[in-house]
């Protein structure tokens, strides 16, 4: 970092609380960039609960204003995600876009060169072996969940008001430990090879985002 990085540094700083400071994240940041001999161009300072949304929490901005051979610092992990799954896509498409990375309290520093080398081999393979468990703890609450409901009577299936099918019915169970997993409805999308307008539809009208 230093001279050599010609792009710009960016901070993010997040509370859940106001009995938080984000002030002292900042203040961590900087002594780091004093140490460092490289000054940071842009804080984006935000009180909000980590279970709110990406674009609540302004992670969908910061990664669409960052740009290759710039740097972001946070002063540790959990200001940037709400969970291991977000955490490995987001550090996967900092490594992608050659954007350098710290996470001060975990000692994390990815140079950005777009290779993946020890570190972040080591890093990214952990945030997603972790993110498969998290995916597969939810999916397992998921159908606990609805056999918990079939047990007490409960009718399962789809909404009154729906109409047609799909050819996303069946993919139900899936989309729902997705949504719960904070995956994005586009990157959900993507996934079962339907346009995103399909799968919000069809999501409306089964009613999935309120299981």
């Amino acid at each position: 970092m230093g001279e050599k990085n010609k792009g710009k540094v960016y901070a993010y700083c997040r509370v859940s609380t106001s009995d938080q400071d984000a002030d002292n994240q900042r203040l961590e940041i900087l002594e780091y960039a004093r140490q460092n001999n490289f000054k940071v161009d842009d804080y984006i300072m935000i009180e909000v609960s980590s279970r709110k949304d990406k674009k609540t929490r302004r992670i969908d901005e910061l990664m669409e204003n960052l740009q290759t051979g710039d740097t972001l610092i946070v002063s540790e992990l959990s200001r940037l995600g709400r969970s291991v799954g977000q955490l490995a896509t987001i550090v996967d498409e900092l490594v992608s876009n050659k954007i350098k990375f710290v996470a001060i309290k975990e000692g994390i520093r990815l140079n950005g060169n777009g290779k993946k080398d020890i570190q972040t081999t080591a890093l990214v393979s952990c945030f997603s072996m972790l993110a498969e468990i998290e995916r597969q703890l939810v999916s397992e609450r998921t159908k606990a969940g609805l056999q918990a409901a079939r047990a007490k009577g409960k009718l399962l299936g789809r909404p009154k008001g729906s109409t047609g099918k799909s050819i996303l019915d069946g993919k139900e169970e899936f989309i729902q430990a997705e949504l719960k997993y904070g995956v994005a409805k586009s990157a959900i999308a993507r996934k079962l090879e339907v346009s995103r307008g399909s799968l919000v539809n069809f999501i409306k009208s089964r009613g999935l985002e309120n299981e």
